[in-house]
């Protein structure tokens, strides 16, 4: 079966800043059409290995490649990036701030007025094109800063934490504009705390910790061996009822229902007879991991 050639290819980066290490051998691809979402805590390496992709600062060892060739010059100007600092000129209009923008990534002035029209009214700018930047709300120049990256019809969008500061029903259109692109076959590589987005969003997710890449696939092969989640709803139980028991982790415990991490392999039924020692049982159900739970178990157990 013919295998499709991935868009982009991280390959093995390093990156070091005196003793600090920021990125230690990442190495992953992006395929055309597909979202990847990366996820890290702070100072793990997501922006360091992000600003390698554009170019805006040089690895000390390791590659980028795109469509199979080194990124040159030529190539990351077809890239969008949003950068998780404010990159806007505080004092130009929204308008002639995309309009100008769209230019500079050689834009005529017609369809750089065109696409710049298009992004305010798609991410609910109408009523700001002629206002100041740095008259906007923190969420709008967010909005603002999104337009800047896809003003330009990119073929990569590179977008570290796009959600911050966005209001649900800015995450929602953001979500959605996501996706379209995809659809189109633009590679998607973003970044975010924000957990249940990218699991909702994502085809494959990358962990990166202390500047390696930790674990990387899809929510379904990250969830592999990682056993499963039970919910016991069981509000009479005595504190600490589950400490104990083989095989069982406790997650957490809120309103009397408590959840629990089952190693693979673990037998159910001896916390079912625990939690019905104490007292009736409401409920008592399986569930797969959420990503914030996978990830914080990379993240505690990888060295």
């Amino acid at each position: 079966m013919e295998t499709t050639r991935p868009a982009l290819e991280v390959d093995g980066i390093a990156k070091r800043y005196g003793d600090v290490v920021a990125c230690d051998g990442v190495g992953f691809t992006v395929g055309p059409g597909e979202l990847f979402g990366f996820v890290g805590g702070n100072g793990a390496g997501k922006t360091t290995t992000m600003r390698v992709v554009l170019g805006v600062v040089e690895p000390d060892a390791g590659a980028v490649r795109w469509a199979g060739a080194p990124v040159d010059r030529a190539a990351r100007r077809r890239f969008g990036y949003l950068p998780e600092e404010r990159g806007l000129y505080p004092r130009m209009r929204v308008l002639d701030h995309l309009v100008y923008l769209a230019e500079l990534h050689g834009f005529t002035t017609n369809d750089a007025h065109r696409d710049a029209e298009r992004w305010i009214t798609r991410l609910g700018l109408r009523g700001y094109r002629e206002t100041e930047v740095q008259r906007l709300s923190l969420g709008n120049q967010q909005r603002v800063q999104l337009a800047a990256a896809l003003v330009h019809d990119p073929v990569l969008l590179v977008l570290d934490e796009p959600f911050s500061g966005l209001d649900p029903q800015a995450v929602d259109v953001l979500s959605e504009v996501l996706r379209e692109r995809a659809a189109a076959g633009v590679p998607v590589l973003f970044s975010s705390h924000q957990l249940d987005l990218v699991e909702r969003l994502c085809d494959r997710v990358g962990i990166i910790r202390a500047g390696r890449l930790a674990a990387c696939g899809t929510v379904a092969e990250l969830r592999a061996g990682s056993g499963s989640t039970l919910v016991v709803d069981a509000p009479a139980a005595r504190p600490g009822w589950a400490d104990g028991l083989p095989g069982v982790t406790v997650l957490g415990v809120r309103g009397g229902r408590t959840r629990l991490r089952l190693a693979d392999g673990a037998d159910d039924q001896p916390v079912l007879a625990a939690a019905l020692a104490t007292g009736p049982v409401r409920g008592f159900t399986h569930q797969d991991p959420t990503l914030a739970e996978l990830y914080r178990d990379v993240v505690g157990t990888t060295s």
